[in-house]
């Protein structure tokens, strides 16, 4: 039984920070109280500043609202590793993040325990990110963060979207998870007037709006959904077409060029095609290059162009 009074408030604020809401008698069992004793912790909490929701009746609960600022969260050590960590590595192609998460992180660094900020150290020590140069679209955090909300909530929500050539039209979804891939993050989510599911990049969406309305989450294809959105890329129209009949067993192929593992399809023990067919030419070089075998080349002429300068480019840079 939690008989000390500020640990109890501490891991009573602690579990109501990690679901959307409690009811008063789970947070009794868990806290080994009296829902009575839960009612007047939560009063504390209230004077203490907490925006604490409470809902009255046999179904009610208790939920942290959002307030007019960000109390102090509670975190344990594994989660305050985390935090730390992916504050320095996860704001990469985020519009405007950096320096927000820094000041994020020594705010964090500031209070945390010795032994966890040596282990914050060591990982970044020992961790580091390759600095590609970012051409891909940057994401508003804000549009993030709401579609993150939504998928947690399970709240249907609309926005506009712009398809690859098309105009821009109005979707109306239940959100389930977002996948980031690539330098590019996607939303996979059911569309409810075609009662399908859908895939759509977050680069491409605007005006999004919370319904307010619930929706009970439907099973994803597969139950994978990070594999559900790979395949749908890999399977996906291009703007530049590159198919290659390759010198080599699919297998092997698919060892050397494992995110084209989907568009690789065997002619007999020692030949196979690869769909290199993508939207950035240089990635498309970069594709055919991993196959590491001879092969001929099925292509749209702007690749055949870029091939041709890439290979000039080279023999120039060897003599």
């Amino acid at each position: 039984m939690t008989t000390d009074l500020p640990a109890r408030m501490l891991r009573l604020l602690s579990l109501l920070q990690t679901r959307r809401e409690w009811s008063g008698t789970e947070l009794a069992e868990r806290l080994e109280v009296t829902t009575r004793t839960i009612r007047r912790d939560i009063d504390r909490l209230r004077d203490l500043g907490y925006p604490v929701d409470g809902t009255p009746g046999h179904t009610g609960g208790y939920r942290l609202a959002s307030g007019t600022a960000m109390p102090p969260l509670i975190l344990d050590d594994d989660e305050a590793t985390a935090t730390a960590v992916a504050l320095r590595t996860a704001a990469g192609n985020l519009t405007g993040m950096e320096e927000t998460a820094l000041r994020a992180l020594a705010k964090l660094e500031q209070v945390l325990p010795g032994r966890l900020r040596a282990q914050v150290a060591a990982l970044q020590q020992a961790t580091a990110t390759i600095g590609w140069d970012q051409r891909g679209p940057r994401i508003d955090p804000a549009l993030l963060t709401a579609l993150a909300t939504a998928c947690r909530d399970h709240e249907t929500v609309t926005f506009d979207y712009t398809t690859r050539g098309g105009p821009q039209a109005s979707r109306r979804v239940d959100p389930h998870h977002l996948v980031a891939s690539g330098g590019l993050w996607y939303l996979l989510a059911l569309d409810v007037d075609k009662d399908d599911w859908r895939i759509y990049r977050l680069d491409r969406i605007a005006g999004l709006v919370s319904t307010r309305r619930r929706f009970t989450p439907r099973p994803v294809p597969g139950d994978d959904p990070a594999a559900h959105v790979a395949d749908k890329i890999a399977t996906a129209p291009a703007r530049y077409r590159a198919i290659a009949t390759v010198q080599t067993p699919a297998d092997t192929a698919r060892r050397r060029t494992r995110a084209l593992a989907a568009r690789m399809r065997p002619i007999d023990q020692n030949t196979c095609t690869v769909d290199c067919s993508g939207d950035y030419l240089p990635g498309i070089v970069q594709a055919l290059a991993a196959l590491d075998a001879d092969y001929t080349l099925s292509a749209d002429p702007e690749v055949l162009d870029h091939l041709r300068t890439t290979a000039h480019r080279t023999l120039r840079a060897t003599t």
